[in-house]
């Protein structure tokens, strides 16, 4: 239930290797070696169109050819964008972050930390923060995937009753592929979504929910 495997189809998706690192043992654990896989294999090139107007930060930044950058976006390295991904105006993407191909990371879109499986999609005004978005997941004009406890402590899984601690104290969601989730939703620190759910707008999710979950407020 907490492996890769539960959550994302890995097959068209071409950073699939990483998820094969010995140290990753439930889902969460990609988030703690995305930096160093960056680091692996990040060559810095610009192939996609890049606005001038945006601002592209350190010199560990791989654009692909099809990819778009649009004016006022801000990026930060180590940071891959892969084909025909769509960074619109006025995003901020603050490093370690892997999209795949046709993703988006929309206006007033904050990321960082985070893995976009093929067409993702973060369009507007959306906080994503260390967190994982599989295929053809789509978040609606103001969803936050919140990441930090009000605490600060240790950020935890609970799945009915069973309490699995993430070693995190950042750590956002994991969205299984073809999840949508409405305008306005928040996901508490910790949130595990299985694939092909949906969330309706305004709701505050926590905890794990399964394979083709429908939830309202």
């Amino acid at each position: 239930m907490l492996d890769i495997t539960h959550f994302f189809n890995l097959d068209t998706f071409q950073h699939k290797a990483m998820f094969n690192d010995e140290r990753i043992k439930y889902v969460w654990d990609t988030l703690t070696i995305i930096e160093d896989y960056l680091n692996d294999i990040l060559k810095p090139e610009i192939l996609g169109e890049v606005h001038p107007h945006a601002d592209l930060i350190g010199n560990n930044i791989y654009i692909a050819q099809g990819a778009v950058v649009e004016a006022g976006a801000y990026i930060q390295g180590p940071t891959y964008l892969g084909p025909k991904t769509v960074v619109r105006h006025g995003a901020y993407i603050r490093g370690k972050v892997i999209t795949g191909e046709g993703c988006i990371i929309g206006h007033a879109t904050e990321v960082k930390n985070s893995i976009f499986l093929n067409k993702a999609k973060a369009a507007h005004f959306a906080y994503v923060g260390d967190s994982i978005l599989g295929t053809n997941v789509n978040l609606g004009a103001g969803t936050k995937l919140a990441n930090f406890k009000i605490r600060g402590t240790e950020v935890v899984v609970n799945i009915n009753g069973n309490i699995y601690p993430s070693g995190l104290r950042k750590f956002g969601a994991i969205l299984g592929d073809n999840v949508s989730i409405g305008c306005n939703t928040v996901c508490n620190p910790g949130t595990l979504i299985a694939p092909n759910s949906i969330i309706c707008p305004l709701v505050s999710v926590r905890g794990y929910y399964p394979k083709r979950s429908l939830i309202k407020s």
